[in-house]
């Protein structure tokens, strides 16, 4: 089986698409969840090692909210969203209509909150790839976890891989229309070796 690693120009772009195509439809989820008009930037793909993930995060002591979920369908895997604090606390002053910087700490309601907004957002990017692949892709139900982005990802790998394990990360911000601030977040997708080995069959690779 090839790598993900060996994907060429044409196959990033192909997957860039699906990323555009997944915020899109996560941006209209969050106007329909939040009755604010929604933004996303054009994403950002990555493919690399789960443990270089929190180099783009700043560092592995950065607190971020994760909200993991397994894949099941016709491929299995993981997805994992990282949202960093601040964005963390901005969002939850969103969805708890809020005035901004009012949240200072992430109890039970705001994890409710974050946690919905990340099977929203890994929906719209599940619904995306599954479209392009032409496979039954579902979610499980989300858990939700503050700590440490070296601690998370370390977690993730220990349970679920190796950290030298390939990943496609896609950076994005969302913004709310007439809001000042932006919400970054970084949605992983980790697919089993099976797995891995149909996504690039299914984009004539391997």
């Amino acid at each position: 089986m090839k790598s993900i690693l060996d994907l060429k120009e044409i196959q990033l772009d192909a997957l860039r698409e699906v990323a555009n195509i997944g915020a899109g439809h996560a941006a209209t989820a969050f106007t329909q969840l939040t009755g604010k008009k929604t933004m996303l930037a054009v994403p950002l793909l990555r493919i690399t090692p789960l443990n270089e993930v929190p180099e783009f995060l700043g560092n592995s002591d950065m607190i971020v909210a994760g909200v993991l979920m397994h894949i099941l369908g016709d491929i299995t895997g993981r997805m994992l969203l990282l949202f960093p604090r601040e964005s963390a606390l901005y969002l939850s002053d969103i969805l708890l209509n809020r005035p901004l910087g009012q949240t200072k700490v992430i109890s039970e309601m705001e994890r409710s909150g974050i946690s919905e907004t990340g099977n929203i957002l890994a929906c719209s990017y599940l619904n995306a790839l599954s479209d392009f692949l032409g496979l039954l892709l579902l979610p499980s139900v989300p858990s939700t976890v503050l700590d440490m982005s070296g601690a998370i990802l370390s977690t993730t790998y220990i349970n679920f891989g190796d950290e030298s394990d390939q990943v496609i990360c896609i950076e994005t911000s969302l913004r709310f229309v007439q809001e000042p601030t932006s919400l970054r977040g970084y949605f992983l997708l980790i697919p089993d070796e099976d797995a891995l080995e149909i996504i690039l069959k299914a984009i004539n690779l391997a």
